[in-house]
């Protein structure tokens, strides 16, 4: 194996091989969608394009049908295990990186009125609420299965920033409404 460099896009495919066992690209696609895709989001394009990279560098096999639509089954190599195992071990070096576009726009919100700050906030409100529902839909499909236990551990934290930020969201909400009836009184 020569020193590849390998990212969390990496890791990803290994460890969904891993875990599911010989896998097409697509297979995997499906897999992060329904699993891991929740907390770690990043390009659909690096589940087609990383596990032919690893093949080519040891880490999977690739076996490709002869006919049809002649797709490419991944599977891990003792290679493929070991580096997975190395980062396992590894604590992480950096902090959660947290991306939300709402907390975005929250930022910037001095520049437009308390009304849009109050959609934005119900909006962002529901949307919590829908992902939260969905949390406990895969957890009671899932959560008290034995074999998934450790997987759904992240479901726990899914849990409490859900309903973390859905507390902050509609405080951000009554707050822009109460600011706004203010405002409308006193003018």
């Amino acid at each position: 194996m020569s020193s590849i460099r390998l990212g969390p896009a990496s890791f990803v495919v290994l460890g969904a091989i891993a875990l599911r066992g010989p896998s097409t690209s697509y297979d995997l696609k499906r897999f992060v969608e329904l699993t891991l895709g929740h907390f770690w989001a990043f390009p659909h394009s690096q589940l087609y394009a990383e596990p032919e990279r690893l093949a080519r560098e040891g880490l999977l096999t690739e076996d490709r049908e002869d006919g049809g639509r002649r797709r490419r089954t991944y599977d891990i190599t003792d290679a493929g295990r070991e580096a997975l195992g190395a980062w396992l071990r590894e604590v992480p070096a950096s902090q959660m990186e947290l991306r939300d576009l709402g907390l975005l726009k929250l930022f910037f919100s001095e520049l437009v009125d308390e009304d849009a700050v109050a959609a934005l906030a119900r909006e962002q409100a529901a949307a919590h609420r829908a992902m939260l529902a969905r949390y406990e839909w895969i957890w009671g499909r899932y959560g008290h299965r034995p074999e998934y236990a450790r997987r759904t551990l992240t479901l726990k934290a899914g849990f409490g920033m859900e309903r973390a930020l859905i507390d902050f969201w509609e405080q951000v909400a009554e707050d822009a409404s109460v600011q706004d009836a203010a405002e409308h009184v006193s003018s």
